[in-house]
């Protein structure tokens, strides 16, 4: 298994797991900043770590850019944080928010600027 190196972080969120008990511990969530593979190839990883809810060893994503090796390290550590809070018999909460607001889809059928496609959208070109 290969050993990253989480470097800056650039975003951070403390989530509460909360026990059957009521009691909350904080779980860190940390997200480094994408850097291109060594592998050739041209791809690129960022790093991830979840802190206070079991492994705390600094993973990656991949991507073909820097862009989506982050959006899925926030892909990921969404995954991993299910699997671990049921592993633990805990709830996860941030704000109250569902996924703990760590999906984000502000699209609004027929609100997209003009010329952005989404999906399900016609092309303009049709």
């Amino acid at each position: 298994m290969m050993i990253y190196q989480l470097g800056d972080i650039v975003a951070e969120r403390q989530v509460d797991a909360i026990a059957e008990d009521g009691s909350r511990t904080p779980v860190v969530l940390r997200i480094g900043n994408p850097l291109p593979d060594a592998l050739p190839g041209g791809d690129w990883y960022c790093p991830h770590q979840i802190l206070g809810l079991g492994d705390e060893a600094v993973r990656a994503s991949f991507g073909v850019d820097s862009l989506q090796a982050l959006l899925l390290s926030v892909y990921a550590l969404r995954l991993k944080l299910a699997e671990r809070a049921e592993t633990a018999s805990v709830r996860l909460d941030w704000l109250g928010q569902p996924d703990l607001g760590l999906t984000v889809d502000p699209e609004v059928p027929g609100r997209l600027p003009p010329g952005v496609v989404g999906p399900g959208s016609r092309s303009s070109r049709e």
